[in-house]
């Protein structure tokens, strides 16, 4: 292997051992807690991605119901991101505002999973829910 290639990769070899040493339960430093508020909205924004998906796939025969999905969610992106830069305005260029700007987005973000989580509990036949049942 060439110097060069392993100079190159010796990054990506100690990357996954710099993220296990985070103790989130335990963080005590503003660039942990930065870090570990980022890493709670990576996995809300997962979760959403999830769901949204879930309820996708259910409105497949459905294009019109999947295209009101689709503007509604980027509605509610639109609004997500516009409320968190609002709230975490006070703290702009702070060290504190990457922790809460993402601390806003994941509180919203949980607040949008439970409410796309009630879409999937439409049992077949009611009509109500705009998205059917399983």
């Amino acid at each position: 292997m060439s110097p060069r290639l392993l100079l190159a990769l010796t990054p990506l070899l100690f990357t996954p051992l710099a993220h296990a040493a985070v103790d989130c339960a335990n963080a005590s430093d503003q660039a942990t807690m930065n870090q570990c508020a980022g890493q709670d909205f990576k996995a809300a924004d997962k979760e959403l991605n999830t769901v949204y998906q879930q309820i996708s796939g259910r409105l497949k025969d459905n294009p019109d119901g999947k295209k009101l999905l689709v503007s509604a969610q980027r509605a509610w992106l639109g609004f997500r991101d516009a409320e968190c830069k609002f709230s975490s305005s006070g703290v702009t260029g702070g060290s504190v505002y990457p922790w809460v700007y993402s601390s806003c987005l994941t509180g919203v973000t949980k607040v949008r999973v439970e409410a796309l989580k009630q879409y999937l509990k439409c049992e077949e036949g009611d009509m109500s829910y705009p998205v059917p049942g399983a």
